[in-house]
């Protein structure tokens, strides 16, 4: 029983279009990602592949090729976005994974510019190039089978650029905010990750060393400039781990004086940093007292963030630490039809033995705000989709 782990390494820098070419150079079949690039209805782009050298490294380079400059008078509401992808032909899981990328960058730039998502309006990110990109990247995980993405700290840069908006400093006041709580490099000339690059990395990857992998394959995307310092390149490996009962350590602190929002955000805290899991149970302890014992499950990798995190963010004075061993069910994604749209089914297997299958919570709360219909009635929809599909599939 194995997982598969895509592992990005930006060499120099990360953005759409490099992430695309990587993907190509891994063995992403070029017919299949525009055939489904297609389905968005954008038309007049060409996705222009060739190969090309960077440092003396060899490498894919990928340009969309538009009749016009492709960032002309583009100026697409989030609305827009949404309708032009959610009427698509890509799948569930597509399309999900492309509006989160859309909506990170969305709420970015709203909180930059002191306006909300539904007001924001993308300039270079809702060019054509731009949504190629971001859907394509979408389409390549898709294709790939949605393996568990890692990524080495991206180095970000230094200078200014200019912008729709003017000059900026670089890293871009966009990107910086898509990074904040990600680790990263602050080196280099030019813009080396871009906005697009940076909600790539926020919505997908886990910033960290990958777990010890066996390569399959591996590929060199190149960005369009060459720097004098390094490779303009990412490159993109593809492996499995075999899903061994995992070691992995719980942390935990007893509080007695943490108010009901502290914990709320520290939930979301330590899930944003890395986390596997976290809780909090109630408790009874010294002198009678009613507390909380919080509780924080954690790999090699994020340990001692995590901790850092709970020794500043709560109010205890100590942590403590125990090792635990967990054996995972392996994870796949399978699109069912609902009244209101598709909806991902996460899947626990071990082998081709099925132990669990739930809708997943996300789809089905943006279905039900958009159709201005109760989640529950989304969710056992979608459960009653995937038990049909059971009974179709059983003869």
């Amino acid at each position: 029983m194995s997982e598969r782990v895509l592992y990005l390494e930006p060499i120099g820098g990360l953005a759409g279009d490099m992430f695309l070419a990587a993907a190509l150079d891994l063995g992403v079949s070029r017919d299949a990602l525009v055939t489904q690039l297609q389905t968005l209805g954008v038309s007049g782009w060409e996705l222009k592949v060739t190969r090309t050298e960077r440092h003396h490294l060899f490498g894919t380079h990928v340009e969309v090729v538009t009749p016009a400059p492709a960032h002309a008078h583009v100026h697409r509401a989030w609305r827009d976005i949404d309708a032009l992808i959610s009427g698509s032909g890509l799948s569930a899981t597509a399309k999900a994974n492309a509006l989160k990328v859309f909506r990170l960058i969305g709420e970015v730039e709203a909180k930059i510019h002191g306006t909300t998502l539904d007001d924001i309006h993308f300039h270079e990110v809702g060019a054509v190039d731009s949504i190629v990109d971001i859907c394509g990247a979408a389409v390549v995980l898709d294709l790939l089978g949605n393996p568990r993405v890692y990524c080495a700290p991206p180095p970000l840069g230094s200078g200014t650029i200019t912008i729709a908006h003017g000059v900026v400093p670089v890293p871009v006041p966009a990107t910086l905010a898509l990074l904040e709580g990600v680790p990263v490099k602050f080196e280099g000339r030019g813009e080396l990750v871009t906005p697009t690059g940076a909600a790539l990395i926020k919505a997908f990857a886990t910033v960290s060393a990958p777990p010890q992998l066996v390569i399959e394959r591996h590929g060199y995307g190149a960005g369009t400039r060459d720097f004098p310092d390094r490779a303009n390149l990412v490159r993109m490996s593809l492996g499995t781990v075999t899903a061994e009962p995992a070691t992995l350590t719980v942390l935990e602190c007893n509080l007695d004086d943490a108010t009901p929002q502290l914990l709320g955000a520290l939930l979301e805290t330590v899930l944003a940093r890395g986390a596997r899991d976290a809780w909090i149970a109630p408790v009874v302890m010294k002198k009678g007292r009613p507390g909380h014992l919080v509780g924080v499950l954690t790999d090699a990798a994020h340990h001692d963030a995590l901790v850092e995190t709970l020794l500043r963010e709560t109010t205890t004075l100590g942590v403590r630490a125990h090792p635990v061993s967990r054996t995972e069910l392996q994870r796949r994604h399978q699109a069912v039809q609902t009244p209101w749209g598709e909806v991902r089914v996460k899947l626990g297997l071990r082998g081709e033995a099925l132990f669990n299958a739930a809708p997943e919570y996300e789809d089905c709360k943006a279905l039900a705000e958009k159709a201005g219909v109760p989640l529950k009635d989304v969710l056992a929809a979608a459960q009653a989709a995937w038990r049909t599909t059971q009974d179709l599939s059983r003869g």
